[in-house]
């Protein structure tokens, strides 16, 4: 979608199992942008990772994003507890987070109408971005959702595990010294707690709208 050689760039950030993925993916379907989600790019780095077990783990990562098709992560099972856990903390490590930064700006080069969403995609990756999204929602809200995705996924995990697990997740991102999770001054807040997806929807597309409205003139 371009308006006079235009094109849209959206960012949007957000704590685990906010909502931010699935509005992300909605307007990205709607407005025919490229989306690219930056939390699964660290979940098949764990997942490389705990399955190869390299020693030179950045050689090693920078080879295998170089030749990434991002599409064809789906065909992964990379919501496994045990890769939830280890992908927070390789985005801990400064040298793993500028591989995986490369890939996504790169991305961002090639699909000059793209979405991309995780924790410091504002802040770090698209600070030029045309608008940017900063999702939130209270913890028992984050951690149903994500419970009942893992649910339907057919993996066995009780509820307390994974509010436990985001509650430490959520910390370490804000916490770490590395591109921390954070809400961008320009970001538009998208409280997922208060909103169901059509009314995300909704929401979201009005700011688009006039984000690119300000294109036609």
């Amino acid at each position: 979608m371009k308006y006079k050689n235009k094109s849209i760039q959206i960012s949007c950030d957000g704590g685990a199992a906010t909502g931010k993925s699935t509005g992300a993916k909605m307007i990205s379907d709607k407005y025919n942008l490229k989306f690219l989600s930056s939390g699964l790019l660290y979940r098949y780095a764990s997942f490389l990772i705990l399955k190869y077990k390299p020693k030179k783990k950045i050689e090693f990562l920078n080879k295998k994003f170089k030749k990434l098709n991002y599409n064809n992560l789906k065909k992964y099972n990379l919501h496994k507890p045990a890769i939830s856990e280890h992908s927070s903390i390789i985005a801990r490590d400064p040298k793993i987070r500028k591989v995986l930064k490369q890939y996504q700006i790169n991305f961002s080069k090639i699909n000059k109408n793209c979405c991309i969403e995780g924790r410091d995609i504002s802040t770090k990756i698209l600070p030029n971005s045309d608008l940017k999204f900063f999702f939130k929602c209270n913890l028992n809200t984050a951690a149903s959702r994500r419970y009942r995705e893992l649910k339907r996924k057919k993996i066995k995990i009780q509820f307390k595990e994974v509010k436990k697990a985001l509650r430490i997740r959520n910390f370490s991102d804000i916490k770490r010294k590395h591109s921390p999770l954070l809400k961008h001054r320009n970001s538009v807040v998208i409280d997922t707690g208060k909103l169901n997806k059509i009314s995300m929807l909704v929401k979201m597309s009005k700011h688009i709208d006039r984000v690119l409205k300000k294109y036609e003139k």
